[in-house]
């Protein structure tokens, strides 16, 4: 079941009928989460060094999808390369204009806000082209941070959850184990090897937004930080292995003009 509704704050904002909103499907985690969607799929998370790191892809645009696990709403202050993804500015997460979510909600923010009706989405690029860059920031560009602050409770309720809330806490912001899956393979020109990923201003959408205001708890529930980069940087760094590639011309130099046998039937074959 799809909700109309996601949220916002300037205080508040909230996204409405017709905004993209995914709720009830499942996150990766069981605590506060953060995803990074490319095509509605969200990509392979790596863990290094202490953070969380996904492959960037060039020319494509992507979105953000966040998870709320609590019993409570929760503000999300979400930046992209440092930028609010709301207003652009750069605050402190307790000062920013956030995202709001429904307890258990999920929702998929897809671009930067730029009014109450319209975003322009996400897009992988490069440095020069970032949006970070025409603003003149570039001192966090390839990060992606999440910082969740719960609606203030009932001293009772807060009681109840307390566990549970710690362990979910826990399992946001400690990576543990890495993957490697499986990711665009594209030749690596020596250009590729000096490009580093930021985000861009992609196509308009349709993003209907509603200001709202909670009374939120002083300190944040939970932070989620993920850094992307290009494949050539993520192999540099140690994160996924390098793809391995075949010298046409060796190739052609193992050729042989015979091999044993007769010629088998390919597969479908018209009889």
């Amino acid at each position: 079941m799809t909700k109309p509704l996601a949220h916002l704050i300037a205080l508040i904002l909230v996204l409405a009928p017709g905004a993209p909103v995914s709720a009830g499907e499942p996150a990766r985690h069981e605590g506060p989460d953060v995803e990074v969607l490319v095509n509605g799929v969200p990509r392979t998370r790596y863990a290094h060094a202490g953070r969380w790191y996904v492959e960037a892809v060039k020319g494509r645009e992507y979105a953000l999808r966040l998870h709320n696990p609590y019993p409570v709403r929760v503000a999300v202050a979400l930046s992209v390369d440092g930028l609010n993804t709301i207003d652009a500015r750069d605050t402190t997460a307790r000062d920013a204009r956030k995202w709001v979510l429904a307890p258990h909600e999920t929702v998929t923010i897809s671009g930067w806000q730029t009014s109450r009706s319209e975003a322009r989405r996400f897009e992988f690029t490069t440095e020069e082209r970032s949006y970070g860059q025409a603003l003149g920031r570039t001192a966090n560009l390839g990060v992606i941070a999440a910082v969740f602050f719960k609606e203030r409770v009932p001293l009772a309720l807060r009681s109840r959850e307390y566990e549970r809330q710690s362990a979910d806490s826990a399992a946001a912001q400690a990576p543990a184990g890495s993957a490697f899956g499986s990711s665009e393979h594209r030749s690596m020109g020596k250009a590729a090897q000096n490009e580093y990923a930021a985000t861009g201003m992609g196509q308009r959408t349709e993003h209907v937004v509603e200001q709202v205001q909670l009374d939120l708890e002083d300190a944040p529930a939970a932070v989620v930080s993920i850094r992307y980069e290009f494949r050539p940087q993520l192999v540099r760094l140690g994160i996924v292995p390098p793809i391995s590639t075949v010298d046409p011309l060796r190739r052609r130099e193992r050729a042989r003009g015979f091999e044993p046998g007769y010629c088998p039937e390919p597969p479908h074959a018209l009889r």
